[in-house]
């Protein structure tokens, strides 16, 4: 059996491929495993700098795998335990992404549908490509994305996630552009170099200020005004007196590149 994750590094970026395209690299229980794995690894790997979510095949994610949650029905409880401990890894390895020290950017082609479409809004960055499309679709049979809301509704207006959740329509890349699911869009023939070159800008920077400034960003993001600006305040404070900041203030004012390490 191929791995479910491909792992391809290069330049400071970790790019992570979900390689299932037969069932358009749902999130079944092994999928949710493999990824958590995964950006485990990743996130005690000082070399890596910006971490790339990719995947093969036609779509990027179709969601949870809705044959390996029929069959957990036959269970003796109906499949009440493994729906909670399936629902319990998925949201604990969507929570990972915002954790993770390096910026996660998802590369999207073809459907990101459900999970697939919360996969995405858990990231901290998107590149679409042209024809791409995102739905939180769960409503169509019946069960109503409640979980895939708790990122979307991070990532999009409430009335624009609302929208999607209950009509379970589709948006384009485009809207999802508009709406601020993703950050560009790309020829489908240019989607990975577009991603890369994305992530090759941010693994140039320090990375140190970086994860500072990432896990400061996440942190403040749901606070009152007055919180978010402590929690902002100390980590500049601890980003300015660092060697690398100090030197690379130093080369602007004096009109250099950086000597970083």
């Amino acid at each position: 059996m191929a791995d479910l994750i491909q792992r391809q590094d290069g330049n400071g970026i970790a790019r992570l491929v979900l390689n299932s395209p037969g069932n358009y690299n749902a999130l079944s229980v092994e999928m949710i495993a493999a990824l958590t794995n995964a950006l485990r690894d990743i996130a005690d790997e000082d070399g890596v700098r910006v971490v790339v979510l990719a995947a093969n095949g036609r779509a990027f994610c179709a969601g949870h795998d809705l044959r390996q949650m029929q069959a957990a029905r036959d269970g003796a409880d109906g499949g009440a335990a493994a729906f909670a401990d399936l629902f319990d890894a998925c949201a604990r390895m969507m929570q990972m992404i915002p954790a993770l020290p390096q910026p996660v950017i998802a590369e999207v082609q073809g459907i990101a549908t459900a999970a697939g479409c919360q996969l995405v809004a858990s990231c901290d960055m998107a590149v679409a490509a042209e024809g791409a499309r995102f739905g939180v679709n769960g409503v169509n049979i019946g069960l109503f994305c409640s979980t895939p809301m708790v990122a979307l509704t991070r990532a999009v207006p409430p009335k624009a996630a609302f929208e999607m959740l209950v009509t379970g329509e589709f948006i384009d890349a485009a809207r999802a552009l508009q709406l601020g699911l993703v950050n560009r869009i790309a020829a489908p023939e240019a989607l990975t170099e577009t991603t890369m070159e994305m992530a090759a800008t941010i693994a140039a920077k320090l990375p140190a200020a970086i994860r500072l400034g990432k896990r400061a960003f996440h942190d403040q993001l749901r606070l009152g005004l007055a919180n978010a600006y402590e929690i902002a305040s100390g980590a500049m404070c601890r980003n300015i007196l660092l060697p690398d900041t100090a030197e690379g203030m130093a080369a602007f004012l004096e009109k250099r590149p950086p000597s970083w390490a």
